[in-house]
């Protein structure tokens, strides 16, 4: 294991209140969401952090390098059923923990142990929340195994593979957060429809933008998420992809690639523009994630031969730029757009077909 917590620190997390305990448990797996969810009004928060945590124990079972792709589909249906709250979480836990390698994080290994508390907050839900959330385990664990034991070196086969994929891992998320956002709020639920049309949309601009980002880590486990038709057609065979080649084939079909996620980032806005101006905290939770990845899609940008993905990452500074615009402009759609288009200058045009989901927000 790497790093693992002592015990004492174990029990402290095991007696904290359900707020503090996911909230250290988001800290651990993702820096990200632990900074954005807290920005989500008190009716929300809980169950988008406790969506998170169900998604990431998905993603730790889907890539433990131990386990068999038969392993992980029968791990993924248990805890499917789990979240349903057919089936009593202990023996999960019980019978996966010890068989999560070194490899796998120290936060992760301790997620499965408190798997059971991540479900007891799950089942204290209110209903159509829980609906929500296991509706989007359940496609997301299904989903996900259809690329379970493939050879994925060389890449995926084609775009439409690519949205497929996308939708499994992140688009499905969208739409959870949605049901979760029209449960909150009336005004919402009045969009409902609106709102579903753009949350795929949003989902894989965030997941394009980590795919483009985590190329080289993903290759370096022997993982390729790119479609191999969109670099056939410049010209370049994924098979010869390599760290440190300079060729502009390639560089033309990443940069296509990033045309899209700047569509789908560009729905992703409009998606948040459709949430009332004072619920400032959902949209600040929407708009630092847009923020971050829409930056992340320039820095790519500007070095299309990037070798490791350390170097398509932002800085802190630009983590804090987009925070402060972010309260800067969160009430107004006009600020936010600005700035959306000022934060994307430079990037490949966005895809007009990708654009052509989106229905404009209404002021």
């Amino acid at each position: 294991m790497n790093g693992s917590r002592s015990e004492t620190t174990d029990t402290e997390l095991d007696t904290l209140a359900d707020d503090a305990f996911q909230a250290r448990l988001l800290d651990g797996v993702s820096r990200t969401f632990a900074l954005t969810i807290p920005r989500l009004p008190e009716g929300l928060a809980q169950p988008v952090a406790n969506a998170y945590l169900l998604c990431r124990i998905v993603d730790t079972i889907e890539d433990e390098v131990a386990l068999s792709a038969e392993q992980k589909r029968q791990f993924c249906r248990q805890f499917i059923r789990v979240v349903e709250g057919v089936e009593p979480p202990e023996p999960l836990a019980e019978e996966l923990a010890p068989l999560l390698s070194a490899q796998t994080l120290a936060a992760e290994h301790e997620l499965i142990r408190v798997l059971p508390r991540v479900i007891g907050i799950t089942l204290a839900l209110d209903a159509p929340q829980r609906e929500a959330l296991s509706q989007c385990v359940a496609i997301m664990g299904k989903g996900m195994a259809e690329f379970q034991g493939r050879d994925l070196r060389h890449g995926l086969d084609d775009m439409a593979e690519m949205d497929r994929y996308c939708y499994y891992v992140a688009g499905v998320v969208g739409e959870m957060l949605t049901r979760l956002f029209c449960h909150y709020s009336p005004a919402i639920e009045a969009r409902r429809e609106l709102m579903m049309s753009l949350a795929v949309s949003f989902g894989q601009g965030l997941q394009m933008t980590n795919i483009l980002k985590d190329l080289w880590d993903d290759h370096a486990r022997g993982v390729c998420w790119l479609p191999r038709d969109v670099f056939a057609a410049k010209g370049f065979n994924l098979d010869d992809l390599r760290p440190g080649h300079d060729n502009p084939d390639f560089a033309e079909g990443f940069k296509e690639l990033i045309g899209i996620a700047h569509a789908h980032l560009r729905n992703a806005l409009e998606y948040t523009l459709h949430i009332p101006a004072q619920e400032t905290g959902m949209r600040e939770f929407c708009l630092w994630a847009l923020g971050m990845a829409i930056l992340t899609l320039r820095k790519i940008n500007t070095n299309l031969y990037f070798s490791e993905s350390v170097q398509a990452k932002i800085s802190r500074r630009d983590v804090k730029t987009v925070i402060a615009t972010s309260r800067l402009a969160r009430r107004s759609d006009t600020l936010l757009k600005t700035a959306f288009y000022l934060a994307g200058r430079g990037l490949p045009a966005p895809d007009r077909h990708v654009l052509a989901l989106a229905t404009p927000a209404q002021p």
